[in-house]
């Protein structure tokens, strides 16, 4: 016989292991407004202020997370990517979670059943049909539309991320509004520049396709590299001019590779007859543009973030049935120390190193970024070279204590820009409440043995900094909703 307890299981003090937690918590890290200085929205849903068909389309639909548990517990496709009803592949999704007890998605689904929707109950199969039903009645209101949920969550910042030929067309749209009184206590949206696709030189069709737009975009006639270039500046002042503070840069490795004028013509012109250049040009050719770009990031104060160690696209029989980005992706093992220093040392030599976050999906080499980081900070930027937060597989429970212990270790905790959510889903927010309670839970336990002085303002301001106000420093948003610049003169 089995017993259930009285209190839910996500409660007020969730997470919080001991009594100087709880206190650290909830005085200092509940209230925080929410940075998101990295996820994967569209923009146009928020533009837009769309409201959700049915549970399924705002919880499963493009969560890979989700759909790899599922692919786990051997549902079909059909219930995962597949045409089946919506509500079928909720009720799968549903027998699934009671299986991912351990796993991360047991914590996020039902911190978000809790905090979006108030449902306190565990899902599984005999709780789904009236969870379905509950939600589903909510989300014909107004208040969950995609601002609505933004609000909900006191998400002030919002920064996506964007290819470079993107028109930013709902970027616009948003910033020109004329936002009521309600609205001027709303987020705000700023672009991220991301131009993956323009290094794509390994892929003729694609990269001549996309230097095709990149010209129409851009009103220029590209015919050379040094064109290619100068029409990829363009793009990099017209998001600055939408008020964006960020490059990203999906790789699978640093790119640091000795290059000529000559050899990158000669890659660009290759590829612009629908040829393969060669995994040694191509290398020449992505470490030329990865300099740039970070050129053209330091010249504007942004910050560039390197997202590194992702394998893709490995089942290639699901790639050609379902497309990229479908749960197929996993931790890689690539050299990243040595050609890391060489890219960072190159730009520093010229003194045109940019505020730069380094991110790991190997944890493997969390040591060697928080030790790397270190090689390259000062200048006057507090925390100009950030260790980033645990990403992807490692934005979980240990990961994020491992990344946050090592960066302590290693580094200074207090410059620390805080986490992100990294999520192509408007439900994702309660990750940063997730984030903060690890956080205090950790610095809490090291202030029950004495390892860090028992001195709540001490600690809190470390927790304030970390989980909201060094995001917004390091930025340096152009602008910000007024409950935020409130929030910061209350404070």
């Amino acid at each position: 016989m089995t017993t259930k307890s009285a209190r839910p299981f996500i409660h007020d003090d969730f997470l919080l292991q001991t009594p100087q937690a709880v206190r650290l918590y909830h005085e200092f890290a509940a209230g925080l407004p929410i940075v998101d200085y990295h996820n994967h929205l569209l923009p146009n849903q928020i533009a837009e202020d769309i409201t959700f068909r049915n549970f399924t389309h705002i919880w499963l639909d493009g969560d890979h997370y989700k759909w790899r548990a599922m692919r786990t517990m051997g549902i079909g496709e059909h219930l995962i990517t597949g045409d089946a009803a919506d509500r079928d592949k909720f009720m799968a999704w549903a027998i699934t979670v009671p299986h991912t007890l351990k796993n991360p998605l047991y914590h996020w689904t039902h911190l978000e059943l809790k905090r979006y929707f108030g449902i306190d109950e565990l899902l599984n199969r005999e709780t789904a049909p009236g969870i379905w039903d509950r939600v589903n009645e909510m989300l014909q209101s107004p208040e969950f539309s995609t601002r609505g949920l933004l609000r909900m969550m006191n998400v002030c910042v919002v920064c996506t991320t964007d290819d470079a030929i993107d028109s930013l067309e709902h970027h616009t749209a948003l910033a020109g509004e004329n936002r009521d009184e309600r609205d001027q206590n709303d987020f705000v949206m700023f672009p991220t520049f991301r131009p993956d696709n323009a290094m794509k030189a390994d892929e003729p069709g694609a990269f001549r396709n996309y230097v095709k737009r990149l010209a129409e975009v851009t009103g220029t006639d590209i015919r050379s590299y040094a064109g290619f270039l100068s029409a990829l500046q363009k793009r990099h002042d017209f998001f600055g001019e939408l008020g964006c503070r960020a490059s990203d840069h999906g790789i699978e490795e640093p790119y640091a590779e000795d290059y000529t004028g000559a050899d990158l013509d000669e890659t660009f012109q290759t590829a612009m007859r629908g040829n393969s250049p060669g995994p040694a040009a191509v290398k020449r050719f992505k470490s030329a543009l990865m300099h740039e770009f970070a050129l053209m990031d330091a010249e504007k104060g942004w910050a560039f973030q390197m997202h590194m160690g992702a394998i893709r696209n490995n089942n290639k029989r699901a790639l050609n049935q379902i497309g990229p980005d479908s749960g197929f992706d996993s931790i890689g093992d690539f050299e990243i120390a040595r050609p890391l220093s060489k890219f960072l040392s190159r730009l520093d030599l010229e003194r045109k190193l940019p505020k730069t976050i380094l991110y790991n999906l190997n944890s493997a080499d969390n040591e060697v970024l928080a030790t790397m980081t270190g090689n390259f900070q000062g200048e006057g930027i507090s925390g100009k070279m950030q260790h980033g937060p645990g990403w992807w597989f490692h934005d979980q429970k240990e990961g994020m204590e491992a990344q946050l212990q090592t960066l302590s270790n290693m580094g200074l905790m207090s410059q620390f820009v805080g986490m992100v959510t990294d999520s192509r889903s408007f439900l994702s927010f309660p990750r940063h409440e997730y984030y903060r309670r690890i956080l205090c839970n950790m610095l809490g336990t090291d202030m029950q043995k004495g390892i860090v002085p028992e001195d709540y303002d001490l600690l809190g301001d470390l927790i304030v900094k970390v989980c909201y106000t060094n995001a917004l420093q390091y930025f340096s948003y152009s602008r910000l909703p007024n409950a935020a610049r409130e929030y910061q003169a209350g404070k």
